[in-house]
């Protein structure tokens, strides 16, 4: 007879598994660590600065003190003649100067950047030779030959190309002392400008001029409203710097006898006899225009920096000296 299988007995359901808490999953371990949350952050001293910045200090008192104490200088002749008419008319022309030279030059300049970056050879090769001639020839040497032009060309004419002449001026008559430093300043600033601006023209990205050239934009209108204002970020630090280093140079044509603000001091020191406190007048002079040539430059670097950067522009020395202000009475409000 067969035997009946084994039947198990009944057994009763397991019970789910236990999930563990989040706070009991996330906890970190137990390693006996202190608890640095809640700490303060310390900046990291760097006690080198310290020590640089005490140096610099001492080195600035220094000369400041030998500016000051120094009798040699004579302080009193400087205020003196800081205002005289002499020196004002000298650095009148000087202004006037630096101006028209930069004006013309960076107008030369810019033609001859466009003929450089064309694509017609002769105009390529002239702008190239152009530039190549009057970038390696010292200024001194340009104004000087300019100045004797009439031992080349002692009459210039008007009239038709290889044939006769209609109008005909002496040389000698025609130009002076002040036109010869225009031609010489304005041909050697050109050479320089058309650099200037022919790398800020490159430094616009190709791609967006295919995409303005897919537009159907005109070319002067892409030049106007693409290329330029973007080509100026580049162009306007160079030149600032060509015009605080074109007033300087007009100094120069004092060797042709231009009554500029350095040969206007030279005038005066050649009769007192004060040389030390008339260059002093000079020097106070280029330091103060030049300040407030930078000072322009900072601004107009600023107007062409507009949307260069996600986060804007940063605030100016004005708005920083408001803020840092508002801040110390902030502090000094809640003090007392």
């Amino acid at each position: 007879m067969a035997t009946p299988p084994d039947v198990l007995p009944p057994t009763s359901p397991s019970p789910p598994p236990v999930r563990d808490e989040p706070s009991a999953r996330t906890a970190a371990p137990d390693t006996g660590a202190p608890d640095t949350a809640g700490l303060p952050i310390v900046p990291r001293r760097r006690p080198g600065r310290l020590v640089a910045a005490a140096v610099a200090l001492l080195l600035f008192g220094m000369v400041l003190n030998s500016l000051v104490r120094n009798r040699a200088f004579q302080w009193e002749v400087v205020g003196q003649y800081l205002t005289t008419t002499s020196i004002t008319t000298g650095l009148l022309l000087t202004l006037w100067l630096t101006a028209l030279v930069m004006v013309l030059g960076f107008a030369l300049g810019a033609l001859l950047a466009l003929a450089r970056l064309s694509d017609n050879p002769v105009l390529t090769s002239l702008s190239w030779g152009f530039v190549w001639v009057f970038r390696a020839t010292p200024l001194l040497v340009q104004l000087l030959f300019w100045f004797n032009i009439g031992a080349l060309y002692p009459h210039l004419g008007v009239g038709v190309p290889f044939g006769p002449e209609f109008l005909t001026v002496k040389t000698v008559n025609l130009l002076g002392p002040v036109l010869t430093a225009v031609i010489g300043l304005t041909l050697h600033e050109a050479a320089f400008a058309a650099e200037v601006v022919r790398s800020g023209i490159l430094s616009v990205d190709q791609g967006q001029l295919e995409a303005a050239a897919s537009l159907g934009l005109g070319r002067r209108r892409v030049l106007r409203r693409i290329v330029l204002p973007q080509a100026m970020r580049s162009i306007v630090p160079t030149a600032g710097n060509m015009l605080i280093g074109t007033l300087k140079g007009t100094s120069i044509v004092s060797v042709l006898a231009v009554q500029d603000l350095l040969y206007s001091a030279q005038l005066v020191y050649n009769q007192t006899y004060q040389v030390i406190p008339l260059l002093m007048v000079a020097t106070l002079w280029y330091i103060g225009v030049t300040s407030v040539l930078s000072v322009g430059q900072y601004y107009l670097e600023r107007h062409y920096a507009r949307g260069a950067t996600r986060d804007g522009l940063p605030p100016t020395p004005l708005q920083r000296a408001v803020a840092t202000w508002r801040r110390l009475n902030a502090k000094a409000g809640a003090a007392s």
